[in-house]
């Protein structure tokens, strides 16, 4: 039975020493070494304090800032940890609503979203929630609907804001892949450096 056992037990720590040890330290080495933002968290860092992440985002409310998608994200219930209450943005905890299109609380969701943004027509990020809940990104359009309300809170030209948005958005990568975006963080970050 030993001579079954002991090769056996060899290999389990021969092997847990490499994928539980080597090999993770490896790669985090590696991702130190080449990628250090992505390595840790594409931390987004004003004035020595990290302000967000550049591929998470977050909850802006104030009409001075722009509003990035909204999020259907949840976290357990303090009071009841068998139940969840939404918690916008939760990184520890990504999923989409998983409301379909025949469902009566997305469509009660969506009609709030567009008579908060002032109803008629709107881009389609703005009053419907991500798979992820967490995009940082909203398209050029869902920037520029909110020029208005963003330069009468601040007091500042739609078209200095226009041309802001045009500023930080993103084109396709490589020229061709996904569509042109804006990233919320960034852009409110630049419209604070614009007018504080």
């Amino acid at each position: 039975m030993t001579t079954y056992l002991r090769p056996a037990l060899v290999l389990l720590g021969v092997f847990s020493l490499l994928t539980g040890a080597a090999y993770p330290l490896a790669v985090t080495g590696v991702a130190q070494a080449m990628f250090p933002s992505q390595a840790n968290g594409s931390a987004v860092v004003r004035s020595g304090t990290v302000v967000g992440s550049s591929l998470i985002g977050q909850s802006f409310m104030s009409d001075r800032y722009f509003h990035g998608r909204p999020s259907a994200t949840s976290a357990p219930d303090p009071k009841d940890p068998s139940k969840t209450v939404d918690s916008p943005y939760n990184a520890a905890n990504s999923t989409g609503s998983n409301l379909g299109p025949s469902s009566a609380a997305l469509k009660t969701a969506v009609a709030e979203r567009v008579a908060a943004l002032g109803g008629g027509a709107q881009p389609a990020e703005l009053v419907t929630a991500s798979g992820s809940g967490l995009d940082p990104d909203i398209s050029p359009r869902g920037a520029e609907v909110q020029i208005a309300r963003v330069a009468k809170a601040r007091g500042l030209s739609d078209e200095r804001l226009r041309l802001l948005v045009q500023a930080q958005t993103e084109p396709r990568l490589l020229g061709v892949l996904g569509e042109p975006r804006v990233n919320v963080l960034a852009l409110n970050l630049a419209l604070d450096r614009l007018a504080p």
